[in-house]
């Protein structure tokens, strides 16, 4: 349920007995989300690298909802291998509900992930793909559902089919910003394959508008402006309300949720919008096979005409 003026954290209902994983949890919105959900009694799973950064980010949790059900989930998206010990891992949880696609990377120099694809393409795509269809047979048990967190700046982006691994040349902004267009992408189509299927499971997209957090810290001198500019963006707090909303509220199954405020900058969470591009059943199917192509990892859902 959400307020009149939009769903914030206010609107996450009790959510005793369920159990949600988040990618990206020991700082910035994927912090702020396992806060608020742990707070409403649920079992969350801290999805990330530095098992240091997210016992720190536990304790946090902790000083403000003593008796939270926290654990570490060991994971880095830039490395399949990983992404399948923490899908394995997670698969021996009595149950999960809630699997939300938050970690991501911004802006870096050009870097290449443990099996040599483009970073950004690499941890904010190919990772969430991976890690999305190695528990979909676990979410099944429940009914559960797919967060994927996309941004607004898929709206400029387009994806270089022939040079998707940055072999050819090397944008930052701009592949970035494919990355999440890739995002959009995803959710798209595997909303329509999970509803053809006849699959309980349920995929809602989202984006946190323009959020003050670790995830600029590549911006070098742009970080200068972002810092004048929080008092009109979002804090990290109202970032994850979009994104709390996808995961816990009354949801449409392959919806898309984000800001409200001007032009989707900042404000309590709704309904967003997507561009066509990101709609198009066509370059969804495509980037399907290229993501099974690339990640070796199938998630066994049929085409949709």
């Amino acid at each position: 349920m959400a307020t009149r003026s939009g769903f914030t954290e206010a609107d996450v209902p009790d959510q005793s007995g369920k159990c949600f994983i988040v990618t990206g949890a020991n700082t910035g919105i994927g912090f702020e989300a396992s806060r608020v959900l742990a707070a409403r009694r649920a079992r969350v799973l801290l999805a990330c690298r530095d098992e240091a950064k997210a016992e720190a980010a536990m304790a946090r949790i902790r000083q403000a909802s003593p008796r939270a059900d926290l654990a570490f989930l060991p994971l880095d998206q830039a490395d399949l291998a990983s992404v399948r010990a923490a899908a394995e891992a997670a698969a021996r949880e009595p149950r999960i509900d809630v699997l939300v696609n938050n970690a991501g990377v911004m802006f870096p120099p050009l870097t290449r992930t443990k099996q040599g694809f483009e970073l950004q393409f690499g941890v904010n795509h190919l990772g969430c793909f991976a890690l999305t269809a190695l528990l979909l047979p676990k979410l099944a048990e429940t009914e559960g559902r797919v967060v994927v967190t996309s941004s607004i700046a898929h709206r400029q982006a387009k994806l270089d089919w022939d040079d998707l691994n940055a072999e050819k040349g090397y944008d930052r902004y701009r592949r970035y910003a494919a990355s999440k267009l890739a995002n959009a992408l995803f959710v798209f189509e595997l909303d329509r394959r999970l509803r053809a299927s006849g699959s309980p499971v349920t995929a809602v997209g989202c984006h946190p508008g323009v959020a003050s957090t670790d995830l600029g810290r590549h911006m070098g001198a742009l970080r200068i402006l972002l810092s004048l500019a929080r008092p009109f963006l979002n804090s990290a707090a109202m970032g994850a309300w979009p994104a709390l909303q996808a995961a816990t509220g009354l949801v449409t199954p392959g919806g898309y949720y984000g800001p409200t405020g001007f032009r989707e900058f900042r404000g309590a969470s709704g309904e967003a919008s997507r561009t066509a591009q990101a709609r198009d059943p066509g370059l969804a199917r495509r980037l399907w096979d290229v993501s099974i192509a690339m990640t070796g990892i199938d998630p066994d859902l049929p085409a949709v005409a």
